[in-house]
């Protein structure tokens, strides 16, 4: 079982969007740096967004800059990855991971992220 929970995935046309969900039932994601990552086949896991814990900073990953917003609900204890403008080239499963123990995120220093969820599957259709 995972500490995480992630949804929203699917198919989409190039050019279409989705919104990834990210909650837990046992953790209250205020508390914790949360991450998006992805992991295409045949590809290294890469880091896409994370927001602070701190004050809601939020990062993304040169490859998806302009495109996708990552937000925090406190009251749903939810995150979410929005997608716009999908292509090919962002189908990977997609995966939230929580830091519980730095208030700023980081998108290079994966094994601060102790916390995962089991993925989500993305597939978008040229």
């Amino acid at each position: 079982q995972s500490d995480l929970v992630e949804s929203g995935g699917g198919l989409v046309q190039s050019g279409g969007s989705l919104r990834l969900s990210c909650t837990a039932s046992e953790h209250t994601l205020e508390y914790y740096s949360i991450a998006w990552f992805r992991r295409a086949p045949g590809k290294e896991r890469e880091a896409v967004s994370c927001v602070s814990a701190r004050d809601k900073s939020t990062r993304y990953a040169d490859s998806v800059k302009g495109r996708f917003t990552i937000s925090r609900d406190h009251a749903k204890n939810m995150v979410y990855l929005q997608m716009n403008s999908l292509n090919p080239e962002d189908s990977a499963v997609y995966y939230c991971a929580a830091d519980t123990a730095d208030m700023d995120c980081t998108l290079t220093n994966v094994r601060w992220y102790d916390y995962w969820g089991q993925g989500t599957q993305v597939t978008v259709s040229s």
